[in-house]
């Protein structure tokens, strides 16, 4: 494991765009591809970088954040690698919450000075992508930088939603613009490379990735923008003037799960032949809880480009373009089609079953007769017979006590009972 680099991984705030999947946990802890927690990606990155000291910066909804890297990442008693929590806290100097990432990075610092590194490592907590950190590294070394900025080159339409930045010929950026109206992007243009600029992509855009060279980020931190909340917005555009800010380069796939429509497309895109992120990567593992679960059950279903995760008792006549998630029960003659079903925690006895029928009350998992599409339907939920769900641009954006549409997507919230049928 490197021992000269340290990863903070930051928490993100109220996550009020992924709502309602952050209505009960934080962005890094709502469940993707059917088994894993969004900071399982920025980890398994670090741990395929050799980069094995890791602190996760949390403050809303953490607590089943902290249950699974408690329950998940263990190292041997030998080693020095480690994934620790630093919950946002109140203390003498500082009686605030983290008010933005370079607030909340300063004020984990006196943890963090603790451990001997040269650089620090700051990922985003909510982002899907498989890149070689130590890739990042040596380049930042090699260059003498003080800072490096992982980039990734975009379309016209994108990147009037991020930093966009300008470099000269050594990769040093020159200039920053924080999401730039579309009528002043043709000034922002870069030389990305004959096979980016084919597909159009021709503005570099910040990812949110970024190496600081130790004394640096002291100094930033601590002296010149003591009073700075934010990377994006304070830190970076002044640091430009004043440091050798490297540009990182990568051009692989990554999307920022910043939205309901954009986590929807991510999880669906995972079922293509080839998808654009690789599950099925060796030297690329995507780490994740542990779970001792049988293998996935299925009778008299039709599986058409489907991902179905471990544990699962599907009857179900057909899925197709879906994710289904772990311990996932479905019933017979239901269809499933363009949809996330993240599964369940824990199996309900024939007993539980038993009782849950007495009472009038679906049994956990999808029933018989369903129709599904276009929705995601978080965990341990209750759907009874003969539900119909059809998801599309013909709803209007609303919220509900059992669901909430966002841009034509049914989201069933965590825990819902949806009764015999019930039709969204």
């Amino acid at each position: 494991m490197k021992k000269d680099v340290i990863a903070i991984i930051l928490g993100g705030g109220a996550g009020t765009r992924l709502f309602p999947l952050t209505a009960t946990r934080s962005k890094p802890a709502v469940p993707i591809a059917g088994k894993y927690r969004l900071v399982d990606i920025p980890i398994s990155n670090c741990l395929n970088s050799g980069i094995g000291r890791m602190y996760v910066l949390t403050q809303f909804n953490s607590a089943s954040l902290n249950k699974h890297i408690k329950n998940t990442y263990h190292f041997s008693v030998f080693s020095s690698a480690f994934v620790d929590i630093i919950a946002a806290e109140q203390t003498p100097d500082n009686p605030a919450w983290f008010q933005g990432t370079a607030d909340a990075v300063r004020q984990s610092l006196r943890h963090v000075e603790q451990q001997d590194f040269d650089y620090l490592l700051i990922l985003s907590g909510d982002q899907l992508y498989q890149m070689d950190f130590q890739e990042m590294v040596d380049a930042h070394i090699a260059k003498g930088a003080d800072i490096s900025i992982a980039t990734i080159p975009v379309v016209a339409r994108e990147a009037t939603e991020f930093g966009i930045l300008k470099t000269d010929e050594d990769h040093f950026i020159t200039s920053f613009i924080e999401k730039p109206k579309s009528e002043v992007l043709g000034d922002w243009s870069s030389d990305t490379g004959a096979e980016m600029q084919a597909q159009e992509r021709n503005y570099l855009a910040s990812m949110g990735i970024y190496i600081f060279s130790r004394k640096i980020l002291f100094d930033l931190l601590q002296d010149v923008h003591k009073d700075a909340t934010d990377f994006g917005k304070e830190i970076i555009p002044h640091s430009i003037e004043h440091f050798k800010v490297l540009s990182y380069q990568y051009d692989g796939y990554w999307t920022d799960i910043g939205n309901i429509y954009s986590f929807f497309e991510a999880n669906l895109a995972l079922t293509n032949e080839v998808p654009p992120f690789n599950l099925f990567d060796n030297s690329r593992a995507v780490y994740t809880r542990a779970r001792m679960l049988p293998p996935a059950k299925i009778s008299g279903t039709t599986l058409e480009r489907t991902i179905i995760a471990e544990g699962c008792i599907i009857n179900a006549s057909r899925i197709e373009n879906s994710v289904i998630g772990i311990r996932t029960r479905i019933g017979s003659g239901t269809t499933i089609v363009s949809s996330y079903i993240m599964g369940t925690d824990y199996y309900e006895t024939i007993e539980d079953m038993t009782n849950s029928v007495s009472k009038g009350l679906p049994k956990v998992g999808i029933g018989e007769r369903c129709y599904i599409r276009n929705a995601i339907i978080d965990k341990n939920c209750r759907l009874g017979n003969d539900v119909r769900i059809n998801g599309g641009a013909h709803l209007a954006n609303s919220d509900h006590s059992l669901y909430t549409v966002k841009d034509g997507i049914v989201v069933v919230k965590k825990g819902a009972i949806l009764p015999d049928g019930f039709v969204i």
